[in-house]
């Protein structure tokens, strides 16, 4: 037997114990549990359920109480609809706090909840340790894990993330009972969407925005109406200029230096990715070449440096009220907050 052929037999038989000791405390759980008040009854009365997602069909006993999140955006949904995250993916640089500023203070919501490894490399052993009642994710992300994550807890995927981020709110909402709370929290946003995008365009009727984006190689990045901020201006009502390229094939298109023009509006909103070290470097470097181009000082729109994580990375309800609340306060306009 190959070294590599013996370390993956040693990983398969450490999960399938995790797994084994996963169900015997759940076993023992279950059966220590005291009896149901009626208030947990009523909750639970929908349940089992059986939810349809880009995976299949998964059948979801009773009402989820302890969830991992296996992306960000679910994350964010999680805390958003009071479900208990027990663990999630790594996602900032920062171990202290792996929470986005966006979400406020969420602390106390997330002092018991644990990193279970990063998005491409979820550990198995840990997530089974948890003795989740729900792994949520999307398929594009941990498609090939889907199996062995199934065999640890019901599971339930979306097909994407940034694409469907209002509908795998939704979902989520479906696998914990809370589908109501959930879809209330949409429609909260789409009403405060509307409304801000309303106020700005009364002072400012002509305007229009786009968000170049630098994120390292030889062209940016122009995201397009499909896009998480693309959908979030459109909820707003605030177009993009006609004459700018577009596609649905894709969340962006890219910029060459000699197409900077193609950027303007009357908005353009600036994004850099730039984590530490040399990804963050390159993009930097990006940002500054297109810059000192005669092209970019040729842009007639203003231009908004914003935060790269809220604008493009969040893809949450809360990163999106994040947004307008930045562009509401950008143009000195009721950010129509709660």
């Amino acid at each position: 037997m190959t070294p590599s052929a013996s370390a993956r037999l040693r990983r398969a038989s450490a999960v399938a114990g995790a797994l084994a000791l996963a169900a015997s405390l759940s076993a023992c759980a279950a059966s220590a549990e005291p009896a149901q008040s009626p208030e947990t009854s009523a909750q639970s009365a929908d349940f089992p359920v059986t939810i349809t997602h880009a995976m299949g069909e998964t059948v979801i006993p009773e009402q989820p109480k302890r969830v991992v999140a296996l992306d960000p955006s679910y994350s964010d949904a999680a805390l958003l609809l009071d479900a208990e995250l027990v663990g999630y993916v790594d996602y900032r640089q920062d171990a202290e706090q792996p929470f986005a500023d966006y979400l406020g203070d969420v602390t106390e919501a997330t002092a018991d909840s644990v990193s279970v490894g990063s998005i491409a490399e979820p550990d198995l052993e840990a997530i089974a340790a948890l003795k989740p009642d729900l792994i949520i994710s999307a398929k594009v992300r941990q498609e090939a894990l889907y199996p062995q994550l199934s065999q640890i807890a019901p599971t339930v995927f979306s097909e994407s993330t940034g694409p469907t981020w209002k509908e795998n709110v939704v979902l989520l909402g479906e696998a914990l009972g809370k589908k109501e709370k959930a879809e209330k929290a949409v429609a909260a946003y789409e009403e405060r969407a509307a409304a801000v995008g309303e106020a700005i365009l009364a002072e400012n009727p002509d305007l229009s925005v786009t968000l170049i984006r630098f994120s390292g190689g030889d062209t940016a990045r122009l995201y397009s109406s499909d896009s998480f901020i693309g959908e979030i201006l459109t909820d707003m009502g605030l177009p993009r200029p006609e004459s700018a390229p577009d596609t649905t094939e894709s969340i962006f298109v890219d910029i060459s230096p000699e197409n900077i023009l193609d950027v303007d509006s009357g908005l353009i909103l600036v994004s850099t990715w730039a984590p530490e070290g040399a990804e963050g470097d390159a993009s930097r470097a990006q940002r500054e070449q297109f810059q000192s181009n005669p092209l970019w000082d040729r842009l007639a729109g203003e231009k908004l440096e914003v935060d790269d994580a809220t604008f493009l990375a969040s893809v949450s309800i809360q990163g999106a009220d994040e947004v307008i609340t930045t562009l509401a306060e950008h143009f000195g306009v009721d950010p129509q907050e709660d």
